[in-house]
């Protein structure tokens, strides 16, 4: 699925705490409808098979309960995509990302493998069950993991052991630090912790461009990766790095830029991931040379920082307002009216029409202790959504963000979005306000519930928590459908104005 990710460190964000937070968008030619729901441990496979790609593994016999945003349609696995475990450990996961001919060569995906033939019958080839996905990477790894260290080391180990069968990054974040882990080749991976004063930027292409191969084979403060990966690379000639400072014998630099080996460098980049990183630094760094022929930074550069220091703190509405963005202010802005038909159609858009959900994880160092983690979420395309926060430490979920089904209703938050987006597309322009209004509205009530139910937590029995915090959670909801409802009503009003068949004379 085609997604994109901010990390924002905790010395950079606004509160203190670790955010990331990506956009999961449906791949082209369908929807993905999907619930939030908590997975009890009881409700945790100790035994597990990849509906796509048929790999089994057991799992061990001691999970936490843990939240996830799964597909609400059967047929394609679970797609847990992120959430945050009782540890108050958060994943996110996948990022999809890019490669190059020579790593794939070097170190082909695992790609499942039909049977041939008839079993018991000349000829026959038993299937061989490809490796763990984005439909897997969830389920597998948060509900046993206590840091965000832990997350990357038992993914990395599960990819060496049954491989991957695509390119992805995924995010893990505790209340202390941010880990990002790129998978390379099929069996291979590099991470790296996020600094705590940066927030890094990921579209759908391979993003590390720094990476310490000393530290990560031997004391792991801030880079890890698979314990094989220099000899690897050695063998295969992957190091593109000029110079012999930092030269080994093998002939790979201690230090080198990792999407320069393993990532990609196409056209295709250039007008659909490129330029997502682009404007989302644009905005957080403002004062930097964004424009014109001879600025610093193009649409099109391959070289754009992973990571940046921001210009003043992250908060959860610049995250929100980044990951929702079509290049407002410049002539890329497909509902603007700078540049020509042809500039406004050029770049993907960041929130676009196939998004299915944003999660953007919040771990809270100085809330109190049970109500740390925060998923707030936002379903839809997020251009026309708003994002509201949900308490982690509970027990079961608001119906109008649990209940979707392949069925089109305003019941579900998700399809209300859907349909809301779908009307007010058409006139943007007349209906850009209202939604405007109806984000501020509604996130501000998100912080005022977040702060009355934080000052209750320790009046409350522990055996308590999870109630309080899920009417928290039920009151975030019902006055975001009721919102909702308003805008709907409001949106096709002044949409159904701009029907061909109206005529301006009163009917009284």
């Amino acid at each position: 699925m085609a997604c994109t990710t901010i990390l924002v460190g905790k010395r950079a964000s606004y509160d203190g705490s670790t955010i990331i937070a990506r956009n999961c968008d449906s791949g082209n030619g369908s929807f993905t409808p999907e619930n939030f729901v908590v997975v009890q441990p009881a409700e945790q496979p100790r035994h597990y098979k990849s509906v796509l790609s048929h790999v089994e593994c057991d799992l061990p016999d001691n999970p936490m309960r843990y939240t996830s945003v799964p597909t609400a349609t059967d047929g394609e696995g679970i797609w847990a995509e992120a959430g945050i475990n009782a540890a108050d450990v958060a994943m996110t996961a996948t990022e999809t990302i890019t490669s190059n001919e020579r790593v794939l060569g070097a170190d082909p995906l695992v790609e499942l493998v039909p049977a041939k033939g008839t079993e018991g019958e000349e000829g026959y080839e038993p299937e061989v069950p490809g490796g763990i996905g984005e439909e897997d990477f969830v389920t597998l790894v948060l509900p046993y993991i206590k840091s965000a260290r832990e997350g990357v080391l038992r993914l990395g180990k599960l990819l060496e052991e049954l491989g991957t069968y695509e390119m992805n990054g995924v995010g893990f974040s505790d209340a202390d630090e941010i880990w990002w882990l790129e998978t390379v080749g099929g069996h291979h991976w590099i991470a790296r912790r996020v600094p705590d004063d940066v927030y890094v930027t990921m579209p759908n292409q391979l993003g590390i461009d720094e990476f310490d191969l000393d530290d990560a084979l031997g004391e792991g403060e801030n880079y890890l990766c698979s314990a094989d990966l220099r000899n690897w690379m050695a063998a295969n000639h992957l190091d593109l790095t000029m110079g012999s400072e930092g030269l080994g014998a093998d002939g790979v630099h201690a230090r080198f830029n990792p999407r320069e080996a393993f990532g990609s460098h196409s056209e295709r980049d250039h007008v659909y991931n490129t330029c997502r990183a682009w404007y989302m630094q644009r905005t957080l760094n403002p004062s930097d040379d964004w424009d014109g022929p001879d600025a610093a930074w193009r649409p099109e550069d391959n070289d754009l920082p992973w990571c940046r220091v921001p210009e003043r703190k992250v908060t959860i509405e610049d995250v929100k307002l980044v990951l929702s963005s079509h290049y407002e202010g410049t002539e890329y802005d497909c509902y603007g009216d700078r540049g020509t038909d042809a500039t406004r159609k050029r770049f993907r858009p960041i929130g676009i029409n196939r998004q299915s959900h944003l999660a953007a994880l919040q771990i809270r160092p100085y809330a109190p202790a049970g109500a740390r983690g925060v998923q707030w979420l936002a379903f839809g395309s997020n251009a026309f959504n708003t994002m509201v926060p949900m308490y982690t430490n509970i027990n079961r979920t608001p119906a109008y963000l649990s209940g979707t089904t392949k069925r089109v209703t305003t019941d579900s938050l998700y399809w209300e979005n859907r349909i809301i987006a779908c009307l007010a597309d058409a006139h943007y322009n007349d209906n850009v306000n209202t939604i405007d209004a109806f984000q501020q509205k509604t996130m501000a009530f998100g912080h005022r519930v977040l702060r009355e139910t934080d000052a209750q937590v320790a009046d409350v029995a522990e055996d308590e928590l999870s109630a309080l915090l899920e009417a928290a959670n039920d009151r975030v909801a019902d006055e975001l459908r009721e919102e909702n409802d308003k805008l709907l009503d409001q949106v096709l009003y002044t949409s159904s104005m701009h029907m061909r068949n109206g005529f301006s004379l009163s009917d009284h």
